[in-house]
């Protein structure tokens, strides 16, 4: 097991999974701590990397393409405060970062998790029910139903019509963009059979968000939708198991072999190690030199 405790929070790794749990600190985001801990299976990574500064270091997870909700649904629109999977690191513990990297690098191996897409999401998305209040209006939703309020600052052409009330059925997606500059964001539900172009200041199925500390915490009602939608890989007709690569060439083939017989060693290091044949010094002196070989 590799743990990390910071100001910024802890991130804990049992070999199957990692449990990210924000700090209390009051530099941690109002975003990540409404999200709360995260469980991340190990299947759901694509890598994991460590990024040392002066001052601080950061801690960054990659996660594979269509795994997590909350990626989907904001797009790579979250700012670094509002990531849940960076973690900031104390100059001192620079040693502990680079060994949670170095376990979590080394698990993928032996678990031969590959790093390209899923066709299904491996985490559930924010739990619910949820209800956000912040630009013009508040979004409830409660898995399975939608409801949008206004408040006195929505247009009048837009309050006119009242709450407004969705299913899931009654979506085809969902999507959150943070206010930029002088752009304001948006919250927006898109309808099945009925598509708009109207700005989201009209839009009876979307909420205006002006740049406010609340804006993000949209963004998880947006997740929560979006979990509960179709995969986008199986929506639009795709499979990425269907993806067929081209046969290797010989050369590559032989090195892809050599690859194998390194993984199988490894494997076969970890349950000496485990089985206690081997100490942890000559473990990890024989593991480094495999993965030097790789």
């Amino acid at each position: 097991m590799a743990e990390i405790i910071q100001k910024d929070g802890t991130w804990v790794f049992d070999g199957d999974a990692l449990r990210l749990t924000p700090g209390r600190d009051k530099n941690v985001s109002l975003f990540r701590k409404t999200l709360g801990e995260l469980l991340v299976p190990l299947g759901a990574l694509a890598g994991v990397s460590f990024e040392q500064g002066k001052k601080a270091g950061r801690l960054r997870l990659r996660l594979r393409d269509g795994a997590d909700p909350l990626l989907h649904a904001t797009g790579g629109r979250l700012t670094e405060p509002n990531d849940p999977y960076q973690l900031i690191v104390e100059s001192d513990r620079y040693g502990v970062a680079e060994y949670f990297v170095d376990e979590v690098r080394n698990a993928l191996l032996l678990d031969q998790v590959p790093a390209d897409p899923v066709d299904a999401y491996l985490l559930p998305g924010p739990s619910v029910p949820l209800s956000v209040s912040a630009g013009d209006g508040t979004a409830t939703f409660d898995g399975e139903n939608i409801r949008l309020e206004w408040n006195w600052k929505t247009e009048d052409a837009k309050a006119a019509a009242g709450s407004r009330s969705l299913t899931v059925t009654d979506l085809t997606a969902v999507e959150w963009h943070p206010a930029a500059g002088l752009e304001n964001g948006h919250l927006r539900f898109t309808v099945r059979n009925a598509p708009t172009k109207a700005p989201p200041k009209y839009d009876p199925n979307s909420v205006e968000l002006w740049g406010f500390k609340k804006d993000p915490l949209m963004a998880l009602v947006a997740a929560a939708v979006q979990a509960r939608l179709p995969h986008p890989a199986r929506a639009t007709g795709t499979d990425v198991a269907d993806a067929r690569p081209e046969l290797p060439s010989p050369r590559v083939a032989a090195a892809e072999d050599d690859h194998d017989a390194l993984l199988r060693r490894l494997r076969e290091l970890g349950e000496l190690h485990h089985t206690g044949v081997l100490t942890d010094e000559e473990f990890t002196l024989a593991k480094q030199a495999v993965l030097r070989r790789m």
